[in-house]
């Protein structure tokens, strides 16, 4: 029983976390700049938000996802404003060479805080929680012990995505070279201010539309 519900929570979190948006592209850039290392430390902090989220659906906190839905607006205008002030710093970022040692310290935490934010500030990631939830037959489980088996699996899940993801990326770090990173940069930047635009569009037709 245990096992399944670890099993479930396993699935969830790799679901939540697989889709390729903003996270994705900083892994990824993070991968090939720094190696696997730093990408997956950055990749962590979103895994600690979908377990935030997935913890919201699993444990059934209605005052808290209704908190987080009826504030989705503000939510949103957070996130694309950072997207855009990241993709903005993203764009200038040049690559001088490639660094031989991982990044540490402060460097790590940035990226752990920005992947974080990025992802708890994106009011879907509540709404996609829930409806994997409920697609894999989670919802039914209520007990204390039960929520905490599952939502230990959805952390498993994501990370696990992030470890084959910033596997992979570092994998092929050595064919590039630093004029293809400041290349990379600036379309990882383009990509970031784009999803950031969207956002904020997004909130303009909801208003006016």
């Amino acid at each position: 029983m245990e096992s399944g519900l670890f099993l479930r929570g396993l699935a969830i979190g790799f679901l939540l976390a697989a889709p390729v948006g903003p996270v994705g592209i900083l892994c990824i850039r993070r991968a090939l700049s720094n190696g696997r290392y730093a990408a997956f430390i950055a990749g962590l902090g979103a895994a600690f938000a979908d377990t935030f989220y997935g913890a919201v659906a699993g444990l059934g906190l209605t005052v808290v996802s209704t908190f987080l839905v009826s504030h989705a607006a503000i939510l949103r205008l957070v996130g694309g404003l950072f997207l855009l002030i990241l993709g903005a710093h993203t764009y200038r970022h040049k690559t001088c060479n490639l660094p031989q040692q991982p990044t540490r310290g402060p460097g790590l935490l940035r990226d752990f805080i920005a992947t974080f934010l990025i992802t708890l500030t994106n009011p879907g990631t509540i709404l996609g929680a829930m409806g994997v939830f409920a697609a894999v037959g989670a919802l039914d489980n209520r007990s204390q012990a039960g929520s905490g088996i599952l939502i230990l699996g959805v952390f498993g899940g994501s990370t696990l995505w992030w470890l084959i993801l910033s596997a992979g990326a570092s994998a092929v770090r050595s064919r590039f070279s630093p004029r293809w990173l400041d290349r990379l940069n600036h379309a990882s930047g383009v990509v970031l201010i784009v999803f950031g635009v969207g956002i904020l569009g997004s909130l303009i037709v909801h208003r006016f539309g």
